[in-house]
């Protein structure tokens, strides 16, 4: 645990008491304050009071006095589409507002740093489609060569539950638009934006907004380097923002889609090789088509932002990629959990927004497709030139149907998983790929994204016995 400093003796509300919620209630208690807690959820609140925190509805009036803080949980939404009305009230009475991010950026570093050879450094990811792998990935290169580091964030461990720094650790964070929006304090020392695309839209109130919620973790904290993902708009006027000059090497811009040349630091991945280049002079070069932890184009991106920062860490280009070939990849994301019959059958349950399915759909050949769920704004036709390689979409969600009439490509209504699983299985033909990429949320019908990927696993091994 992290204990949060500088709140000795004071009272502290916490909103919200999911795993965030209740592991910033433990750190502000850690660190000598009296957490107030609160959450709409009784069963949440029960939680809460068996560790023996006090919960208190915080919307009732007199609530804030005598609070130095609020602490807000990352999944309540605090300004869009509507200012959250225990977010105004503490706001009206001159309360600041924070959450546990923020917690942990002024807290992480002790008096016992003073002693360390290495100070440790922190790490943070953040962007539309790619952060969890990226985050993983460079968790996992560090691991291989026995560099100290942790993991957590919007992966693994809440950011407050991390262990205190030792000699020369990096912890590595994954930080959604949700907990990048609200927190006080972002000062990474390394900071990565893998690519932007339309996500969390009603949160941020549009694209400006949601670009302006992930610009933060560079504009607040000043990272000493900056790795960008330059394939949209957003990051390329990021990385120019940033840099002082275009030999500035304290931004490393990086690409699947074109060459990058000029004087600066650049990693870019073209055919299925990365490339390293820095004063305009190739450093390194990475084929990167036969790791099978990172297949298709989406997951070179990541190979490229986690290869810069191990580069920023010290590590040896050969030693990086040694590291590469052992990763063994992440569950939901371009998961291969079966081959039958030469069918090869991949859980990339993860996907739940339209740029995210189209990469997926770019990493196969011959697909057979499993889509559907609660469909986000916007409808579908971003993904109109992506099913080229689909021979059929076995869609599944409350609305299947729906869902089915905005796709080009052959389709089935299955509504179920069980159903899409075997009429996919059963019209395969070998070499072909039974991908689930739903290309939606979750909650029409499943609780999150891991549970739906887990099914998909439940009923590709239930073929097996049927």
């Amino acid at each position: 645990m992290i204990p949060v400093t500088g709140v000795q003796n004071q009272k502290i509300a916490v909103l919200g008491l999911g795993r965030s919620g209740l592991s910033a209630a433990r750190a502000l208690r850690a660190g000598g304050a009296t957490p107030v807690c609160w959450d709409d959820n009784p069963a949440a609140r029960t939680r809460a009071e068996e560790e023996g925190f006090t919960c208190t509805d915080l919307s009732r009036t007199g609530a804030f006095d005598d609070v130095a803080a609020l602490i807000v949980s990352p999944g309540i939404p605090h300004l869009y589409p509507a200012l959250n009305p225990v977010v105004a009230a503490a706001l009206t009475s001159g309360v600041p507002v924070d959450n546990d991010v923020g917690l942990f950026f002024r807290s992480f570093a002790t008096k016992d740093w003073e002693s360390f050879d290495t100070p440790p450094r922190v790490v943070a990811v953040t962007g539309s489609n790619g952060k969890s792998t990226t985050s993983a990935l460079i968790h996992h290169i560090l691991t291989s060569v026995n560099r100290p580091t942790q993991l957590a964030g919007n992966i693994g461990r809440g950011v407050l539950d991390l262990d205190p720094a030792i000699d020369g650790e990096v912890v590595v964070l994954e930080l959604s638009s949700y907990q990048t929006d609200l927190a006080r304090a972002l000062t990474p020392d390394v900071a990565v934006f893998t690519n932007l695309s339309p996500d969390h839209l009603d949160r941020h109130a549009g694209m400006g907004g949601y670009f302006a919620a992930k610009r933060r973790l560079f504009a607040e904290g000043g990272p000493d380097r900056a790795v960008i993902g330059v394939d949209e708009p957003e990051g390329l006027f990021l990385a120019g923002q940033l840099a002082e000059a275009p030999s500035d090497d304290r931004v490393i811009r990086i690409s699947v889609a074109s060459k990058l040349t000029g004087p600066g630091w650049q990693v870019f991945s073209r055919k299925g090789f990365l490339s390293e280049y820095r004063k305009g002079k190739q450093i390194a070069s990475i084929d990167l088509r036969e790791i099978k932890g990172l297949p298709g184009a989406h997951n070179h991106q990541n190979a490229c932002a986690a290869y810069a920062v191990a580069r920023t860490l010290g590590l040896a280009p050969r030693v990086i990629e040694t590291a590469l070939h052992s990763y063994p990849g992440l569950p939901h994301r371009s998961q291969v959990i079966a081959t039958r019959n030469g069918v090869t059958f991949v859980n990339d349950s993860k996907a739940t927004n339209l740029d995210s399915a189209a990469k997926a759909l770019a990493a196969f050949k011959s697909i057979r497709w499993i889509c559907g769920g609660l469909e986000k704004e916007g409808g579908l036709a971003a993904l109109k030139d992506s099913v080229g390689a689909v021979s059929k979409a076995y869609v599944i969600g409350r609305d299947a149907e729906g869902f089915a009439l905005q796709l080009t490509c052959p389709t089935e209504i299955c509504t179920d998983m069980a159903t899409a699983v075997a009429r996919a299985a059963a019209d395969a033909q070998e070499g072909d790929t039974v991908l689930l990429a739903p290309a939606a949320a979750s909650f029409d019908q499943y609780d999150n994204f891991e549970q739906r990927g887990d099914d998909f696993a439940a009923c590709v091994s239930a073929l097996d016995q049927a």
